[in-house]
């Protein structure tokens, strides 16, 4: 007999009490019956949903909400540029620094590079000078050589030119280094997401592609990555089709400039699915509900 996932009805939650669907549009919520405790259901968070397909309309909600929302990002800037960064550390002389400045206007080109260009600093000094920007460590190359294994999209790592250096869940640490600038919204997502205290220091660009190549992925994990332009819909049906995948139980959701980073954990394994394209504005409520029904009702 075919059954749909829509059918599941609420159930108990995680401490064994009756609990209803966090969706308010649910159709089961009056016909609430008791379930094994943790079998089905997806949790976010506080709320809980009792079936994919409530999670893939709340998630459609979600999606809708951050296509219409007119936020802007306030990106973390310091206060001290690049060039007194490097003359206050003694690595560039006032007339060093003013010939570079000059330079760099006539080629068109960021100081760092032209800096780099005329011999003037290496990259290791340019690394110095960031971390003093920032206020924050350079860890050596004694404190960096080591293999780690990480759970972070490597996508989102290259995206923002960061390496893990030491990552403990159990300690709930998390150690990421930098080549360029502070990424304080990938901090934000990465506590939001893995629930671990991220602290950022700065490494060479050197050290980066170094440590890219030593990181070992954690077994039963996987990455999905959406570069197009989606609609809250089919974002939504790309998540569903993840979520029944890895008979997803749990889910965490963060943002981060242009993506949209979603964690599942389900009983045997995890999924990491990132949306990274524009998100297109809501279509029809029609094509919504088609979409999502004909995709649930493939499921049963």
């Amino acid at each position: 007999m075919k059954l749909s996932l829509r059918g599941i009805m609420s159930g108990t939650g995680r401490e064994g009490k009756q609990m209803a669907c966090a969706l308010r549009e649910c159709p089961n919520t009056l016909l609430m019956r008791i379930v094994t405790q943790g079998n089905t259901g997806i949790h976010v968070d506080q709320d809980w949903y009792c079936s994919v397909g409530c999670f893939a309309e709340a998630a459609f909600n979600r999606f809708t909400a951050i296509s219409t929302a007119r936020l802007v990002e306030m990106p973390h800037s310091p206060r001290l540029t690049i060039g007194l960064a490097m003359l206050t550390k003694g690595y560039l002389t006032e007339e060093q620094l003013r010939f570079a400045t000059a330079q760099s206007r006539v080629r068109g080109e960021q100081l760092e590079t032209v800096l780099v260009q005329l011999g003037l600093a290496n990259e290791w000094q340019l690394t110095a000078a960031r971390a003093a920007q920032w206020g924050v460590p350079v860890l050596g190359k004694d404190r960096i050589a080591q293999p780690v294994e990480s759970d972070i999209p490597v996508t989102l790592l290259r995206a923002y030119s960061a390496a893990p250096l030491h990552y403990s869940a159990a300690a709930k640490r998390l150690v990421l280094g930098f080549v360029y600038r502070v990424e304080h919204c990938l901090l934000d997502s990465l506590e939001a997401i893995t629930g671990c205290r991220a602290e950022p220091c700065f490494i060479t660009p050197t050290e980066f592609a170094e440590q890219m190549a030593r990181l070992t992925a954690i077994p039963d994990h996987k990455e999905m990555i959406f570069e197009d332009s989606l609609t809250p819909a089919k974002m939504a049906n790309n998540l569903a089709g993840a979520a029944v995948e890895v008979s997803a139980r749990e889910a965490r959701f963060a943002c981060s400039r242009n993506m949209v980073w979603i964690r599942m954990a389900g009983k045997r394994r995890k999924v990491d699915v990132l949306f990274r394209g524009k998100i297109e504005s809501a279509l029809e409520t029609t094509e919504k509900s088609l979409l999502l029904e004909d995709r649930i009702g493939s499921w049963g």
